[in-house]
């Protein structure tokens, strides 16, 4: 069989029209039906692209002009948004945010999860009323340059830190701490971390804001266990930023691009800050998984408890229940709630997040979701709603089949991958369950990344 020919050449010029966005904010050209993806492009728009790479089934342009420009399109307001790669949207309006990110949950739905959009409701992307400067934790690699501490995010498929002062998605008080810290360093000495060399020994700052306490943590992530100048650092700190009530540091000695190491000590201060998310107060350490927009977050868990539809009667689990915060949401009315998480250092934030807020009817198991459950089953403990928030990888099956020989009345499933979102959606419904609902919610606005809630009924 002779390989088929594609219709574009690398290096060559087309004039294109775009039809739509991949999932990492690309545009979307075809040429005789071959799909070109094009970043900085929107659909509806018309212009001239050059093919810069061609693969097996699709190729890659770059944007050489524009003729006609969508309606959607804004001027990008962040200096730094060509280079970076923290957001890839700033270039749409916050509108045609919200509807392209609509559109993708509508077109995997169809796609992987085949289902019916005539049947299934699929409401307008809840979005925030400001979007901007709405992200409580900083994570910010540091290096050198010209003898000097730089601190930004990773410009663009390179490790290459891009150095700046603001970031418009932070919240403005990290941003101030961030820059503060960096520069007491400069003025002791200490050297960056180089991670082709492995030496040198700041490789991260981090910084943690509690929205309506506002109270803050400073963590230091460093290459070995030393800490030099470590008083007067502190000193600096604590004096400048009165509502730091934390200082931490983390020790990672190895070769990795994780942020993380094993070892985390206290420096000053309290192991924990809090913030609220409604009326229910968490503690959160260090190392703790504590949703970064916690605005949307409450309307992600509103939305998740009105389609609970709980009246007090009802035993829940939650699978990938993290320090509980969905559980909570749900034990203010559910009968019990039974969380499971694999990370063990989460389930004692649970269980102390439990306490801190009074709730007795909250229970928490260390464990693969997909292993407890099903020896719960086993064992005879039953669920009449189930509440799912797993990783970006979707649930495993072993737990899906789990949820199908169950047989809760009602599956409630909080996704931050709208395509594994459709394909467990589409193994539920051949098991017996229909999808009512799906609730987008923006969680990160000016990225890609698209957040939904799926309420599904035992048919």
């Amino acid at each position: 069989m002779s390989k088929i020919q594609a219709p574009v050449m690398k290096n060559e010029y087309y004039d294109v029209t775009f039809e739509d966005l991949t999932h990492e904010g690309a545009g979307v050209a075809k040429i005789e039906g071959f799909p070109v993806f094009v970043e900085n492009a929107l659909p509806e728009e018309h212009g001239k692209i050059k093919v810069i790479k061609v693969k097996k089934g699709f190729a890659f342009g770059r944007l050489i002009e524009l003729y006609e420009k969508s309606k959607n399109r804004v001027e990008a307001p962040c200096p730094i948004y060509s280079q970076c790669g923290g957001c890839q949207l700033q270039h749409v309006s916050y509108e045609g945010q919200l509807m392209y990110k609509r559109r993708q949950v509508e077109q995997v739905l169809m796609r992987i999860g085949k289902l019916d959009l005539n049947k299934v409701k699929i409401h307008p992307t809840l979005g925030m009323r400001d979007p901007w400067n709405y992200r409580n934790k900083a994570q910010v690699p540091i290096g050198e340059r010209e003898g000097g501490l730089v601190a930004g995010f990773y410009q663009k498929r390179s490790h290459e830190i891009i150095d700046m002062e603001r970031c418009l998605i932070q919240q403005a008080e990290n941003d101030d701490v961030v820059q503060a810290v960096k520069k007491i360093c400069e003025q002791y000495g200490i050297r960056a971390y180089n991670e082709e060399k492995h030496k040198g020994w700041l490789r991260h700052i981090m910084v943690r804001y509690g929205l309506v306490t506002k109270e803050m943590m400073v963590v230091f992530v460093t290459r070995t266990a030393d800490f030099p100048h470590k008083n007067d650092i502190l000193k600096k700190i604590t004096m400048q930023f009165p509502h730091v009530k934390s200082i931490v540091q983390n020790i990672n000695n190895k070769r990795t691009n994780v942020i993380f190491g094993d070892e985390t000590k206290v420096l000053w201060g309290d192991e924990y800050i809090y913030d609220k998310i409604g009326e229910i107060k968490f503690a959160i350490s260090a190392r703790s998984f504590y949703q970064v927009n916690p605005e949307q977050t409450k309307v992600l868990y509103d939305k998740a408890l009105e389609y609970a539809r709980l009246t007090g009667a009802e035993s829940v689990i939650d699978a990938y229940c993290g320090i509980g915060t969905i559980s909570l949401f749900l034990a203010q009315k559910a009968k019990n709630v039974f969380g499971v998480e694999i990370v063990p250092e989460a389930i004692e934030d649970a269980k102390r997040n439990a306490e801190l807020n009074g709730f007795t009817n909250a229970e928490f198991a260390v464990g693969e979701a997909e292993t407890v459950i099903p020896e719960w089953y086993k064992e005879g403990n039953k669920a009449d709603v189930i509440v799912v928030d797993p990783p970006r990888k979707g649930c495993d099956e072993a737990l899906l089949r789990t949820i199908l020989d169950m047989k809760p009345k009602r599956v409630v499933y909080v996704s931050c991958n709208p395509g594994t979102l459709a394909r467990d959606l589409h193994m539920l419904e051949q098991g017996g369950y229909e999808t009512v609902e799906v609730q987008p919610v923006d969680m990160f606005p000016h990225t890609t990344h698209c957040e939904a809630v799926a309420w599904l009924e035992l048919v």
